[in-house]
């Protein structure tokens, strides 16, 4: 048996640390891809864990409603890394919502935990968030900004799951006469 409430603990202290170093704003997206199987210990896609997702979403909501921030829940490949968002999100960002329900064996544990505790989740197929968290080397990139700065986290796992952060910035344009700072 695990211990669920670490799990929580950890995430939270993870999102935490990606808050200090990302500095996300209220309206700002934070995608999140995680593989409860890795998280149990598991070969990714072998083990999903309903427990795990409901310990990792509650630090998920928890930070969202402390901060502002909105959240992108990554499917499985199954679904072809789609995303979970609130009905709200994809009107502000003008997603083009998809019919599919994520379910774990079909989406991922923790996407088929979203769609249950998010306001009126619907599923997305892109987003360009402003940073992420992969709990399991689940391969968020794809739904990063162009610009991704990979953050360096001091926790670098969340259970047995291998985790890496990534923040965003402007891209850099102009030549040598630019200038970045004001």
């Amino acid at each position: 048996m695990k211990n669920w409430q670490s799990i929580s603990d950890e995430t939270a202290c993870a999102l935490a640390e990606l808050q200090a170093a990302a500095g996300l704003c209220r309206g700002q997206i934070l995608v999140v891809g995680c593989s409860t199987s890795e998280v149990g210990g598991q070969h990714i896609g072998t083990a999903g864990s309903a427990e795990a997702a409901r310990a990792i979403m509650r630090s998920l909501l928890q930070f969202a409603e402390d901060t502002g921030v909105r959240l992108a829940i990554q499917c499985c490949e199954h679904l072809n890394r789609a995303l979970v968002v609130e009905e709200e999100t994809a009107a502000l960002y003008g997603l083009e919502i998809v019919s599919v329900i994520p379910v774990s064996g079909a989406g991922g544990a923790l996407a088929a935990q979203a769609m249950q505790d998010m306001q009126k989740a619907v599923v997305v197929e892109r987003i360009r968030a402003h940073a992420g968290l992969d709990i399991g080397e689940t391969l968020i990139g794809m739904h990063l900004r162009t610009v991704a700065v990979p953050l360096r986290l001091s926790r670098r796992s969340i259970g047995q799951a291998r985790i890496s952060a990534a923040k965003t910035r402007p891209k850099l344009i102009g030549g040598p006469r630019a200038v970045y700072e004001k």
